[in-house]
C-alpha cells in the first residue's frame, strides 16, 4: 500500500504551459494528475481530440501519469480520453431546485444512459462525485443514482470534504459506496458563517488537519477493505494564495497515514 498512486488535480495551475505544469507537479511531490479538461486550461474541450493526447504524452515524458479528467460527457471528451488511454471522466450531478429532486435524478439517469455507447466505444468510465449544494450530495443519494446504471461504465467518486460537511461518518459513507467506488478525493473543509443578518454559511476548504473530515479513519477504512485505485488530492483551498504550501504539507500527511497503516499490518 505504500506505493498507492496519489494524483493531484491541476486546477490551481491554469496559467502555465504543459511543460511548466509537469515541472511544477514534480516539485510538489506528485507523479500523477487529474487534468481539468475545461475551458481556460492547457487543453480546452474544443481542442480535446488532438490536444489532450499530446498533453498526456508531454506528462509521460516527465514521468507523470494522467489518471483521470474533470470534464463534461460529450463524445469528443470520450474520444480524447480513449485515444490518450485515460479511463475515467469525473463529473458532478447538479440538481435543478425548480423541479422535484427525483425528476432531476431521472434526468441524470437519462443523460448518463445516453452516453453509454461512448463508454463502450472508447473504453472510458464516468465517475460521479457527490458535491454540497444543489448537487447529488450525500453518499446514499449517489448510490441511488448508480443503482440505476450499468456498473461497468459508471462509478462513485467519494469526496472526503463534501462527505464530511454532510456529517457522514467516513466508514458508513465508504461502505454505502464501496462496490461502486472508482476514485477517492482527499481534501478537507468545514462550514463557515459568512454573514449574520441573514445568517449564511458556506464551506471553507482548508488543510487536512483543520477540517471536519478525519483522513485517518477514512484511509484506515479504505485500506482495510483493500482499496487499490487512485487517491486524488484536489488541491482545493479557500486560501488560494497558499495552495502550493498546503498541498505539499497535506501530501506528506496523507503519505504518513498510509505508511503508518502499512507498517502496523
Amino acid at each position: 500500500m505504500k506505493d498507492h498512486i496519489i494524483s493531484v488535480f491541476t486546477k490551481p495551475w491554469k496559467n502555465c504551459t504543459a511543460e511548466e505544469l509537469a515541472e511544477h507537479v514534480l516539485k510538489l511531490g506528485f507523479t500523477a494528475i487529474e487534468f481539468p479538461l475545461r475551458t481556460g486550461y492547457q487543453v480546452e474541450p474544443q481542442n480535446a481530440v488532438k490536444g489532450f493526447p499530446k498533453l498526456v504524452e508531454t506528462m509521460k515524458d516527465y514521468g507523470i501519469a494522467v489518471t483521470s479528467v474533470a470534464s463534461d460527457i460529450t463524445e469528443p471528451i470520450f474520444e480524447a480520453c480513449g485515444t490518450a488511454g485515460v479511463k475515467l471522466i469525473r463529473i458532478m450531478a447538479d440538481i435543478d431546485l425548480k423541479v422535484n429532486y427525483f425528476r432531476s435524478e431521472l434526468e441524470w439517469c437519462r443523460k448518463l444512459y445516453n452516453v453509454l455507447p461512448y463508454c463502450e466505444k472508447y473504453g472510458v468510465k464516468v465517475g460521479i462525485q457527490q458535491h454540497s449544494g444543489a448537487f447529488i450530495f450525500t453518499s446514499m443519494e449517489l448510490r441511488r443514482l448508480l443503482e440505476k446504471l450499468d456498473q461497468r461504465y459508471y462509478g462513485a467518486i467519494w469526496d472526503a470534504a463534501h462527505s464530511a460537511i454532510a456529517y457522514e461518518n467516513p466508514e458508513v459513507a465508504l461502505n454505502i459506496l464501496w462496490e461502486y467506488l472508482v476514485l477517492v478525493n482527499f481534501k478537507n473543509a468545514y462550514v463557515k458563517q459568512i454573514s449574520e443578518n441573514p445568517a449564511k454559511f458556506y464551506p471553507y476548504f482548508t488543510t487536512a488537519e483543520k477540517g471536519v473530515s478525519d483522513w485517518q479513519r477514512a484511509i484506515n477504512c479504505l485500506l482495510k477493505k483493500g482499496y487499490n485505485d487512485v487517491i486524488c488530492m484536489p488541491a482545493e483551498y479557500s486560501d488560494t494564495a497558499n495552495v502550493d504550501t498546503y498541498i505539499k504539507e497535506d501530501l506528506a500527511y496523507l503519505k504518513n497515514i498510509i505508511t503508518s497503516w502499512s507498517e502496523e499490518t
